[in-house]
């Protein structure tokens, strides 16, 4: 990808994402490292061309399959939510989209493993983590309420699509000893909730009200 291209210019330049990146800390963003990831990464390359102008603004925007790119706000708070507890070596993201969610991830963490269930997303989200010189995220085309348990146990777990309860087949999958679910739950209310795994326990809290597209299963070729 050409430097000018990941640059950007107008909308997408430099002076755009500071004030984007300006807007999360104001709205409660209080993790450096998450605000630099986002500051730099360039999220106009993840939609569409018609909408890279809109790349910037916090609004979610669709890309495809009625599937949207969260808005930067829920991308920031969930990531923050995440790695709260400090570092993360192996994390499990269900739902890979566009891919900007697994880029934020993968410049945070060691590892990052990610299912998608809509194939022709999947393509274009490996392109664009290729092309991002990314190599520690690893994509899986499957049903994403099964997880993916032969790389289990994770430290963390992000959902970015809603189911009506938490998959126990996630939980299952979170380390034993601190693991982190990020996750949105509901129908018509959804609610964005942190869980944490303590041996066969598991607290749980509600972080914010959100909107995100249902979790859905099967795969889509």
């Amino acid at each position: 990808m050409r430097d000018a291209e990941l640059k950007g210019i107008g909308m997408t330049s430099r002076r755009t994402r500071d004030r984007l990146i300006n807007r999360l800390a104001q709205q409660g963003i209080e993790s450096a490292d998450v605000l630099d990831v986002m500051r730099e990464l360039p999220r106009h390359i993840f939609v569409d061309e018609a909408l890279a102008q809109r790349a910037y603004e916090d609004t979610a925007l669709p890309i495809g399959h009625n599937q949207t790119l969260s808005q930067p706000y829920i991308v920031a708070r969930m990531t923050e939510a995440l790695l709260a507890d400090g570092p993360l070596n192996s994390v499990l993201e269900v739902g890979t989209g566009s891919g900007y969610q697994t880029a934020v991830l993968a410049q945070l963490v060691n590892k990052v493993y990610s299912v998608e269930r809509i194939k022709p997303l999947q393509e274009k989200a490996r392109v664009r983590l290729r092309r991002l010189a990314i190599r520690n995220a690893h994509l899986k085309l499957s049903d994403g309420t099964m997880g993916w348990p032969v790389m289990a146990p994770f430290d963390g777990i992000m959902a970015t699509a809603a189911p009506g309860k938490v998959p126990v087949e996630l939980l299952e999958q979170l380390s034993e000893d601190g693991g982190r679910l990020v996750i949105p739950v509901g129908d018509h209310h959804q609610e964005l909730l942190l869980v944490v795994r303590h041996g066969q326990a598991f607290s749980q809290e509600v972080l914010e009200p959100v909107r995100f597209v249902p979790m859905l299963s099967g795969v889509v070729r």
